[in-house]
């Protein structure tokens, strides 16, 4: 399937403000892009790109004075199948895990395992390890908390999470990536598009989304314990340790966001066509 992925955003600077933006399709998912994944600006503005120490494309600008607008569209091709399920995967001894899986099992901005670690295995300590246990803690945060998108805060963190019950998607993953960790189990954050494909429509405003990864058997898989179902059509943009690290917008400087608009739509192969050429031209 091919599925069209984008997002219009207006920003209000008061005064030129250097930013960086992660917005494009990430590069795992690079030979699946079928039109030109590019950053449009109005007015123009010149773009410096590189990646980040997870993997990420970055954009770094100076916003000018007064409105700017963002703008990205493209179509990715997509297999039409569901998150893998392995029920048989293994968790892994710590002194087997690669050098770079390390890092998400440390706490983070929004991951306080230090916090949660005691809770953790109250609550997991005598679940089978490997997928069981993971889907264990998909289960428990997907009944815990209550999806409201008026408790959202940009402050908030896992154990806040624990305590008020309520939250975005971020809150699910944040919650669950930071109990998974605290079990061993390495789990890093993921933003990006998940449309409502395959499933009913969501009532909720459009937006993007945010689940996680945990590496088991040799690999790494993923869990959404908002849905906690098996999803079609998840195209990641970023991952990191929590959100401080994939920022859709990092603004060094006022700012007022004033148009937020992201759209997941699979389209035929004709609006595909149409895509590419509007993006080249």
């Amino acid at each position: 399937m091919k599925i069209r992925v984008g997002c219009d955003l207006t920003y209000e600077f008061a005064a030129p403000t250097p930013m960086v933006l992660m917005l494009n399709v990430h590069p795992s998912r690079a030979s699946d892009v079928l039109a030109p994944d590019l950053i449009r600006l109005a007015p123009l503005r010149p773009l410096s790109v590189y990646t980040d120490a997870f993997g990420n494309i970055c954009s770094r600008l100076v916003a000018p004075a007064g409105e700017l607008r963002i703008v990205t569209d493209t179509v990715v091709h997509d297999s039409g199948l569901p998150d893998p399920v392995a029920p048989d995967a293994q968790q892994h001894a710590i002194a087997d895990l690669p050098h770079d899986a390390l890092q998400f099992l440390m706490g983070s901005r929004y991951c306080e395992t230090d916090r949660l670690s005691e809770f953790a295995w109250s609550m997991f300590g005598k679940t089978p390890e490997g997928w069981a246990r993971v889907q264990a803690i998909c289960d428990f945060v997907h009944r815990h908390i209550k999806f409201d998108y008026m408790r959202a805060r940009v402050t908030k963190s896992a154990s806040d999470v624990v305590e008020e019950r309520a939250g975005v998607c971020r809150d699910y993953a944040h919650l669950a990536v930071t109990l998974c960790r605290c079990m061993n189990i390495p789990a890093r954050y993921c933003t990006g598009y998940l449309g409502d494909i395959g499933v009913p429509l969501d009532p909720s405003p459009m937006d993007y989304s945010a689940w996680f990864e945990v590496y088991l058997g040799g690999r790494w898989y993923t869990f959404d314990a908002r849905h906690n179902e098996p999803r079609i059509g998840r195209i990641v943009i970023a991952r990191g340790r929590d959100a401080a690290d994939v920022a859709i917008s990092t603004t060094f400087g006022w700012n007022r966001l004033k148009n937020f608009t992201v759209w997941t739509d699979e389209v035929t192969d004709a609006d595909a066509v149409a895509v590419r050429e509007q993006m080249v031209a």
